[in-house]
């Protein structure tokens, strides 16, 4: 399964103005109380990334036909990894990470994996050009429902959420 969010908002966040299929589009993932949004603002109205944004593209709003869900940009999905190492959340940080190795986007950095702390992997980024040390979340360390349903949120912006 690739990982994949909602498609974009019918309208713009900033000024209200229906999308036109075709329209760029700059969307953003965003945490607000204790949730993960998407939001879609268009190209001319972007200004910056919001405060909250834990990740963000740019993509072209979707003919009819094609308004299915999208993939997330591999970027999106690092930038998110980084920004869960901020907050801590290590069960939620490893699921995605193992996403990302299903993906290709990490792998298992096999000369350091060695040397690692007991319990953490370490996986390289050819895209990024670093290593993401990745502590390894027992399943007892938290309630497993709302782990799924936090990586949810994350991965199917506005389901779950």
């Amino acid at each position: 399964m690739d990982l994949r969010v909602h498609k974009p908002q019918a309208a713009c966040a900033s000024t209200g103005r229906t999308f036109a299929p075709g329209d760029v589009v700059c969307s953003a993932l965003v945490r607000r109380h204790g949730t993960i949004e998407r939001v879609d603002v268009a190209a001319e109205a972007w200004t910056a990334p919001p405060a909250e944004a834990i990740a963000w593209w740019r993509c072209r709003f979707p003919a009819p036909h094609d308004a299915g869900r999208e993939p997330v940009p591999a970027d999106a999905l690092l930038d998110a990894l980084e920004a869960l190492e901020e907050a801590g959340d290590e069960p939620l940080r490893y699921l995605l990470a193992l996403q990302l190795v299903r993906r290709r986007i990490l792998k298992l950095a096999d000369e350091r994996a060695a040397e690692g702390t007991p319990g953490e992997i370490v996986l390289g980024c050819r895209r990024r050009g670093r290593d993401y040390v990745v502590r390894v979340a027992a399943a007892d360390e938290a309630n497993l429902a709302d782990v799924e349903e936090r990586l949810a949120a994350l991965l199917w912006s506005g389901e779950a959420a």
